[in-house]
């Protein structure tokens, strides 16, 4: 079992399309070592370990040559299976939290239940096809193998905003300073799964 004493997991993923290695400390500093190939998901990746105080490093290759899907998709199921591994049986987490997240005119709110039930619901909508090189329907894509593999239940909802870039920087940190506060130990239940059922289960 994982304990919130040593809450880090490592998971390799290899496919004929993807090689990916990714390691998380959840109790970390938002120490960062990313390379994906796709500069503007490395640019995320930075920003939720930062704003999420969790590490992250992760390495990929993958057929880039094609087009960006199968990396971005690939990584998004390699950290979340990574979190899940790292949570363990979730005792003493505040399981719950939501953030209003500003980055000047764009506003995202972001709620998560780390309930062991994935399940998206995105209400994003960008009007660039891309933002550098990614494809910004991309974005769903990622964020979805995340919350599915992580077992989260998470809730994207972009309030308004004129900027893709920022639209899809404030979906990232959005999600880091939820994760951040559902993560934690809560001192009062530390020793408890805060579930009635005793149990959060992918």
């Amino acid at each position: 079992m994982t304990t919130s004493a040593a809450r880090r997991a490592t998971i390799d993923r290899q496919t004929k399309e993807t090689r990916i290695t990714a390691s998380l400390d959840l109790d970390g500093t938002g120490a960062y070592d990313v390379a994906t190939g796709v500069g503007f998901l490395d640019h995320m990746l930075e920003q939720l370990a930062r704003h999420s105080l969790i590490d992250i490093e992760l390495r990929a290759e993958g057929d880039l040559h094609i087009d960006f899907h199968h990396t971005v998709e690939d990584c998004g199921i390699v950290l979340g299976q990574a979190l899940a591994k790292a949570l363990g049986d979730k005792r003493g987490i505040t399981r719950y939290a939501s953030v209003h997240l500003p980055m000047d005119e764009a506003m995202t709110r972001v709620a998560i239940d780390v309930s062991g039930r994935p399940y998206l619901v995105w209400d994003v909508t960008f009007t660039r096809p891309k933002l550098g090189e990614m494809d910004t329907e991309l974005f769903r894509e990622w964020f979805q193998a995340f919350a599915q593999n992580a077992g989260i239940t998470l809730h994207v909802a972009n309030l308004y905003g004129e900027n893709n870039h920022h639209i899809a920087e404030t979906c990232y940190k959005g999600l880091a300073r939820a994760l951040r506060e559902a993560i934690a130990i809560d001192p009062r239940q530390e020793q408890r799964v805060p579930s009635t059922k005793g149990t959060l289960s992918v």
